[in-house]
């Protein structure tokens, strides 16, 4: 069978067997990792890639009161390290900066610059380019099936609470 096209110009290799793995967690970093390439190849001529862009959005939808480094990773579901590491080149390209918050000098919240908002209008029709490809390919239906899905594997404290009983953390 001859490899697929997928959008982007990446090449998808159908050919290849699939894991036998039942494994949800492999499943799901497996297709993060895919989409986040699929995406990442649509927006390059923006200079951003998926999960920078993600970052500069939320921070857009969140300018009249900028989060923290920490309140920034309980709204991405991110470790503080992944998200730190993910900031710094935002940072270094002017697009983010840490400031003081005026009400609470020991706050320091994340916010997005002049420079940010403009790469955020430049990438969002490479992201809505990316997302078409993908509603496209699986169907409004199925896409907003799958966004719900992910949400609540994401965002849910009672799968978080029942996983924390049956490991014993908190």
């Amino acid at each position: 069978m001859d490899p697929a096209p997928a959008f982007g110009g990446t090449v998808l290799n159908e050919s290849k067997p699939r894991t036998a793995s039942p494994c949800i967690a492999g499943a799901m970093r497996a297709a993060s990792r895919r989409l986040t390439m699929l995406y990442d190849e649509v927006m390059a001529p923006s200079g951003l890639r998926v999960t920078q862009f993600h970052i500069l959005s939320e921070l857009e939808r969140r300018t009249s009161k900028p989060p923290t480094v920490t309140e920034l990773c309980e709204i991405l579901t991110m470790e503080r390290t992944a998200l730190g590491q993910t900031l710094q080149p935002l940072e270094r390209e002017g697009l983010v900066e840490q400031i003081r918050d005026e009400s609470d000098r020991r706050r320091r919240p994340v916010r997005l610059t002049p420079a940010g908002q403009r790469a955020v209008i430049r990438g969002r029709k490479y992201w809505a380019e990316a997302h078409a490809h993908f509603e496209r390919f699986f169907g409004n239906k199925a896409l907003v099936e799958l966004r719900t899905t992910l949400r609540d594997i994401a965002e849910s404290p009672a799968l978080l609470a029942e996983f924390a009983s049956k490991s014993g953390t908190k």
